[in-house]
């Protein structure tokens, strides 16, 4: 699913195409693909490598590599042909390239810096939790050699021989995170690579196609390298936890292949010099600061004489595997300007931003040599309009020292915040007001970071409050879409699992995670306890002892690691992550059936943050053993049609069994058969079991019409949190109940997105009331989108043909709704839907790519005489009827019309 990728690491390859057809029904009936080792094979069609010849398929995703075998780090082209639904060839495909990942082996990895970590004083690996003060840990860091966390240039001259280069690649992981330069060329665009991980356990490298920055004769490659969340040592600004997994480290591999088949390789060892960066201070969590009076000119040219530098030292490696990143950079993906500039107090400027976001920002400035800028971000003001890092971790700021060289631009590297505005103090704002010894901060930029995934859906409909929702909701996702889905990007910035499964739906339809949520499931797979545990967090930097171990051990968290392989399989039909992570799948439920008593899980957070007259915090309306044993039943479910589908029977027995007695034992323990309510007879506590299936079919309508009438009794207000949401909202969606949706969240007051917008926030926040909450740019009550997407829009994919091959489309039409416009980038293509509605005729307009086929529910239409494309359902050939209901439909444009009445 990716366009002409570095350093493929899948055994087998697998290939995958979409097709372009005006023909109405197209579909394709066969393909021919073949491979080629090198342009001049593939440009003669001639498939040295592979050629499938003709096979008569429809199959155009995931098509299995069936040549010689292929050799690791070599680059290898492609090209397919297909054949339409009346049998004729389309000609050649372009040819598109895929690099293969070099065997470790032949990587000869060496890591070097400035510190060997035995010479560094930095404490053992384990995390070390605030306060600091009170446990001398202050005191503890304050003996790490300052080397050991200090950002480093390393630097290489080499020379290229004066003939042809065919191809030259680098491999490079620098930790915690590098910049990479080439002749005095920054190398790609990416910001914080490699991507974090858990470092003892997986460590990620980049792959870059360099040669066209070779130059003839003598070259050089700079790499600049900072502490990310590999050291987390600093302990003058603020930090969440303090843990090191060593000092900053440089493994470099670069291989030159010369046109005659001759090679160079230029690799990490200690003929490498270094000297420290004009970043003097970093920290993923604190800031950064540099000093441009500490800037060597040239640093990463040939011409530069580095005499005077230190050699590299041969460092001890890290203890994790080295693998190739497969997943997206993260990268600035948008930019803002200044939108209001204001002065609180003489000497201070406050400069909104316009939007929450997580980055750092650019500025230029310009002043005297040793003149200093100070940058404090934040996401909300305090009544006197300064800024306040209290509830988001303090101090973080970014601090920039003049060279007083005319006009100076920054920005940082190797941090970032969540914030929308900034206060800067002692300058001059765009005009100097006098002379007085204090810079002119002549411009700012926001630069907004976030993973460089694909935008897969957009969605609009005649409501502006959930228009307006979903853009919260989505700059909320992509402020928290970095390495991982963290929970916010300042105060933690952890990977909280729970938030990736609740809202997987309307991520997958909002972004293309095809190769995103592979590397969650390796972070998962990497923070699994030896007992089966799957922590709240991962990679888990850090464990939380209190509260009983809740904060890293609670079901509705661990339960990513079994429903997000399913949810994959579901969108993009690939059942890679259940067949390769199916150990930490059962590995868990075991674990669970160990803490169990009599079949019921009695521990964990439940519905945290869950709404009422309270503060937020542990479930207050819902049992957390009904919240954790719905999970448990869930979990071993879903690990039974995993060992199903892998044809293990003793497994698919042994969990089929187990979640049959947890059902019962649930029914048992929470059910009661007087009231039809489970539990509190809260919002949760009866979606929960009748969105898993829990409930007997002859209770399922009185459980469902108690859900209602506690939704009603609210006001149509919710009582659910992070974990009972989802369910709430799908199991009214589910059993028609999409009027009760609507008023639930048609509103501007709390709980409510609505509230949320009139206070003028631009992403969403932790709690319904954001004056309440510790942050503003929460992703986790986000879980409006799949309703929005799969309700609304209707667009969902078929569990039994996954992958959108064949999906369905089931338009919920609500009173106050007069259309909606939805579209998803399906593997096979764009899924567009438009529905109108005006209280007499019902349109809707749908496109289906082709090689794939729609079943179309259109609703209240039975007995209405139905136009597809103009003509009368009876008399076209567009659409088959399936039920009176339903029809089924072909790749191609339609419109359906009817009569509401």
């Amino acid at each position: 699913m990716q366009s002409n990728p570095l350093g493929v690491d899948a055994q087998p390859v697998r290939f995958g195409w979409q097709l372009q057809s005006e023909l109405q029904g197209d579909r394709q009936t066969a393909y021919h693909l073949i491979v080629a080792s090198s342009k001049a094979n593939i440009d003669r069609n001639i498939g040295n490598m592979w050629d499938s010849r003709e096979v008569q398929s429809s199959q155009s995703q995931l098509v299995r590599y069936g040549g010689k075998p292929l050799k690791p780090g070599a680059q290898y082209y492609w090209k397919v042909m297909a054949w339409d639904a009346q049998g004729k060839p389309s000609g050649w495909s372009s040819a598109a390239t895929f690099d293969l990942a070099p065997a470790i082996s032949d990587l000869n990895v060496r890591w070097i810096g400035a510190i060997k970590k035995a010479d560094s004083h930095l404490p053992d690996g384990r995390a070390y939790n605030p306060p600091y003060k009170k446990y001398g840990y202050d005191t503890l860091f304050a003996k790490v050699d300052t080397l050991a966390k200090r950002s480093i240039l390393l630097r290489k001259a080499f020379t290229v021989e004066k003939k042809a280069v065919r191809r030259a690649m680098a491999y490079i992981s620098g930790l915690g995170h590098y910049e990479l330069s080439v002749n005095g060329k920054r190398v790609g665009a990416s910001a914080f690579a490699p991507l974090w991980s858990d470092y003892d356990k997986t460590i990620y490298y980049n792959t870059y196609d360099v040669g066209a920055l070779l130059a003839p004769d003598r070259n050089a490659v700079g790499v600049m390298l900072g502490n990310g969340f590999y050291n987390c040592s600093e302990v003058q600004r603020y930090s969440k936890f303090l843990r090191s997994f060593g000092p900053p480290t440089l493994f470099f591999r670069m291989e030159v292949e010369y046109a005659d088949g001759a090679t160079l390789v230029v690799a990490s060892d200690n003929s490498w010099r270094y000297a420290p960066s004009p970043i003097t201070f970093n920290s993923i969590y604190g800031g950064e600061d540099y000093d441009a009076n500490l800037e060597q000119a040239g640093w990463d040219t040939p011409e530069f004489d580095d005499s005077r530098w230190q050699r590299a030292v041969v460092q001890e490696s890290p203890q994790g595997k080295l693998r190739p990143q497969q997943a997206p950079p993260v990268k600035v993906m948008q930019r803002y300007g200044i939108r209001r500039i204001m002065a609180p107090q003489k000497g201070i400027f406050v400069l909104d931003m316009g939007q929450n976001l997580s980055g750092y920002p650019t500025i230029k400035v310009k002043g005297k040599k040793g003149q200093t800028v100070r940058i404090y971000p934040v996401e909300s003001l305090t009544p006197d309009s300064l800024v306040s890092q209290q509830r988001t971790g303090s101090p973080c700021y970014f601090e920039y020292t003049l060279c007083g060289s005319g006009v100076e631009e920054w920005t940082p590297r190797f941090s970032y915040y969540g914030y929308r505005y900034l206060q800067v103090e002692n300058v001059h704002m765009r005009q100097p007001e006098k002379e007085d010894g204090k810079p002119l901060l002549l411009d700012v930029t926001s630069n907004f970071v976030y993973s460089s995934v694909d935008a897969a859906g957009e969605f609009e409909c005649s409501n502006d409050i959930f228009n307006q929702a979903h853009r919260l909701i989505s700059n909320a996702v992509k402020s928290n879409m970095q390495a991982v889905f963290t929970d916010c990007p300042h105060r933690e910035k952890l990977g909280w699992l729970e938030a990736v499964h609740l809202n997987a739906p309307g991520l997958l339809s909002c972004y293309n995670l095809s190769q995103f949520f592979p590397k969650t499931m390796q972070d998962i797979a990497d923070g699994q306890h030896p007992n089966g545990l799957v922590p709240n967090i991962a990679p888990e930097y850090t464990t939380f002892s209190d509260y009983n171990g809740n904060f890293s051990d609670s079901p509705e968290w661990g339960a990513t690691a079994v429903i997000l392989p399913w949810m994959y399989y579901h969108y993009y039909g690939d059942s890679t992550l259940i067949a390769r992570y199916f150990g930490v799948m059962h590995r868990y439920v075991d674990y669970l059936s160990s803490r169990a008593a009599e079949h019921i899980v009695l521990h964990g957070l439940g519905d945290w943050y869950d709404y009422g007259d309270f503060a937020a915090g542990f479930s207050r309306n819902t049992p957390v053993a009904l919240s954790a044993t719905a999970h448990y039943y869930c979990v071993a479910l879903l690990t039974a049609e995993a060992a199903a589908m892998l044809r293990m029977e003793a497994y698919e027995k042994k969990y089929r069994t187990l979640a049959e007695n947890i059902r019962w034992a649930f029914n048992s323990k929470f059910f009661d058969a007087d009231s039809k309510q489970y539990g509190t007879g809260s919002q949760a506590s009866n979606a929960m079991p009748l969105f898993m299936g829990i409930v007997e079919p002859q209770h399922r309508q009185a459980v469902l019409e108690n859900l209602v009438k506690d939704v009603q009794a609210h006001g149509n207000r919710l009582t659910t949190g992070y974990v009972g949401s989802r369910y709430l909202y799908q199991a009214l969606a589910r059993n028609g109940c999409n009027d009760v949706m609507y008023a639930m969240h048609n509103h501007c007051d709390v709980p409510g997105y609505g509230f949320q917008l009139k206070l003028g926030l631009t992403t969403l926040a932790e709690q319904w009331d954001p004056r309440k909450g510790y942050s503003q740019n929460h992703f986790m009550m986000g879980q409006i989108e799949e309703w929005f997407f799969c309700s609304l829009a209707g667009i969902t994919p078929d569990d039994r043909r996954p992958g959108f091959s064949h999906f369905h489309v089931a338009p919920a039409p609500v009173a106050g709704l007069t259309y909606v416009k939805a579209s998803h980038a399906s593997p096979y293509g764009d899924v567009k839907v438009r529905w109108t509605s005006n209280g007499d005729v019902f349109t809707l307009n749908l496109t289906v790519p082709v090689n794939a086929t729609a079943s179309v529910n259109l609703p209240d239409s039975e007995g209405a005489a139905i136009l597809v494309n103009g003509e009368p359902l009876a008399k076209t050939l567009a659409a088959e009827r399936v039920d009176s209901a339903t029809l089924l439909v072909g790749s191609g444009e339609y419109t359906f019309c009817y009569s509401e009445k």
